[in-house]
């Protein structure tokens, strides 16, 4: 299965407070998923209206997400690049398209993820974001992935490893190597970024975006994969 989905594509070209909400497996009635509809539109208009770090200063658009307002699976990058911060949309340049080519090889459709960062305005010359600017944004991305309810985890890159699980280990190590914590299945994973200028890591990103969709399936979330 994994070669067959391989050969559809080509990419050569927040720690213990987010995980203390409570596991859900009902489906939402219709009076519940407007009421969670009202709030994530809350939310978004809490995020748009942020000043609370200098990273607000030049930004040209507050990027909180895309895919599905709630989901099984929430992705976590580092911060939106410029074209992110022109569009509005996390992952939408070069990196994005490489994910999108992963999600889309796996079976892993719209409906099924949460497209996030660790922050949400792009920091300068697209740096890492500081410390200080992600304690800032942290209550954001905490009340996000309480809307979101998600039970799989996939992090993109050192950056949101780091501040998602407050770890230092490099992310060389850990990749690849699921974290179980509180009933959350949390996979570190290589930036799609990184796998742009090595393009000789891609089959590590695709095997992470593999396991996630497997353990989707393990969890009842998502259907099997066909054999």
């Amino acid at each position: 299965m994994a070669e067959r989905l391989r050969a559809k594509t080509d990419i050569s070209g927040e720690g213990a407070d987010l995980l203390g909400q409570q596991l859900e497996s009902k489906k939402p009635s219709s009076a519940q998923q407007y009421e969670a509809d009202e709030l994530f539109r809350q939310f978004v208009s809490q995020c748009e209206s942020c000043s609370s770090c200098e990273l607000a200063v030049e930004r040209n658009n507050v990027v909180v997400w895309r895919g599905n307002i709630r989901a099984p699976l929430m992705i976590i990058g580092e911060g939106p690049g410029a074209e992110e911060d022109m569009q509005g949309r996390p992952f939408v340049g070069r990196s994005g398209q490489v994910l999108d080519q992963l999600l889309t090889a796996w079976d892993i459709r719209e409906e099924n993820f949460h497209i996030c960062n660790i922050v949400k305005c792009r920091p300068p010359e697209n740096r890492a974001p500081k410390p200080e600017e992600v304690e800032k944004c942290r209550p954001l991305l905490t009340r996000q992935f309480n809307l979101v309810k998600p039970r799989v985890i996939l992090l993109m890159g050192a950056t949101a490893y780091k501040y998602f699980t407050h770890d230092t280990t490099g992310i060389t190590k850990v990749r690849g190597k699921w974290i179980e914590k509180s009933g959350f299945w949390i996979m570190p994973a290589f930036h799609p970024a990184y796998i742009l200028r090595d393009p000789r890591r891609k089959n590590d990103l695709w095997e992470d975006v593999g396991a996630a969709r497997r353990k989707l399936s393990e969890l009842k979330l998502l259907p099997d994969l066909d054999a």
